[in-house]
Order: structure tokens, then C-alpha cells, then sequence
């Protein structure tokens, strides 16, 4: 299952798409959002999102 990211949580900060290693999430406008075919469920974005906003 791919990251699922919280609209309402996520600020814009971008530390997430640094973080993907396969670059599976980028910015919409000011929030971030998941590619689901290409994400590898590896988790690297939920340690890396300051506000929790990232689930699996």
C-alpha cells in the first residue's frame, strides 16, 4: 500500500519529496502527493515529515 498523505496535515515543506527514493511524491501547489504506481512503501517520507502527516 502506498504513503498516503494527509491533506490538512501536510504544510508544503517538501521534506518528504527529498526524502522518497524512487521521487514517487511531489508538490501539487503547496501540498504533497503520492504517485501510488510507483511508490515502493519504504516508508522514508513518514520519518521525515515534520508534521506526521504521512501514513502507510
Amino acid at each position: 500500500m502506498a504513503a498516503i498523505i494527509s491533506e490538512e496535515g501536510c504544510v508544503g515543506c517538501g521534506a518528504c519529496v527529498g526524502a522518497c527514493p524512487v521521487e514517487s511524491i511531489s508538490m501539487n501547489g503547496d501540498k504533497a502527493v503520492v504517485d501510488e504506481a510507483t511508490c515502493i512503501d519504504c516508508g522514508a517520507c513518514v520519518d521525515e515529515c515534520p508534521t506526521q502527516a504521512i501514513s502507510m
